[in-house]
């Protein structure tokens, strides 16, 4: 009887263990200082011309996504409480859209009550010179626009872990 109630307790925490590691589906890595960050021009949604930069003396996260990716929706509420609750002059998210239409992502963005910038990748050459080829990715970038971590996968911007690494930025 002790065995069985033993076995049962270590079955039960092993299936604990990988629930946990799944629960965390993101990877964290830092950017590697001796790697630029890549300069950024692209078109918003309505088609004006934007450039990264003009986020300068602001925290950017800058996030990688698609309308067709379910982690990419997941994480999009949080994503969009940052600025209000960190500070509008102290943090921006943009979101780059990679290689949907247009009309594709309008749609999306008035369903799902997005007001976050939306960027455009038509080609996904922002993506590449970014080394977003999971998404979604978001990345990290300090107040002087130097890229400072990538996260790839779906992360719950709300936890504090996450808070963390913006915090962090914040401080410096």
């Amino acid at each position: 009887m002790h065995r069985r109630r033993f076995l049962s307790t270590v079955a039960l925490g092993t299936v604990a263990a990988h629930t946990a590691a799944w629960a965390q589906s993101y990877e964290v890595r830092d950017w590697a200082p001796q790697v630029p960050t890549p300069t950024m021009e692209t078109l918003d949604l309505q088609g004006a011309r934007v450039r990264l930069t003009e986020f300068k003396g602001r925290v950017v996260l800058l996030n990688f996504w698609a309308s067709w990716c379910e982690p990419c929706r997941a994480e999009m509420p949080t994503l969009q409480q940052l600025p209000g609750l960190l500070g509008e002059d102290r943090v921006a998210v943009v979101c780059l859209n990679f290689k949907e239409s247009s009309k594709r992502i309008a749609r999306y963005v008035q369903t799902a009550g997005i007001t976050l910038p939306i960027w455009l990748d038509p080609q996904g050459e922002i993506a590449r010179a970014w080394g977003a080829s999971v998404f979604p990715t978001t990345v990290l970038i300090d107040r002087t626009g130097r890229a400072r971590q990538r996260i790839r996968g779906e992360v719950d911007w709300s936890d504090r872990v996450a808070l963390g690494w913006i915090e962090r930025l914040l401080a410096t």
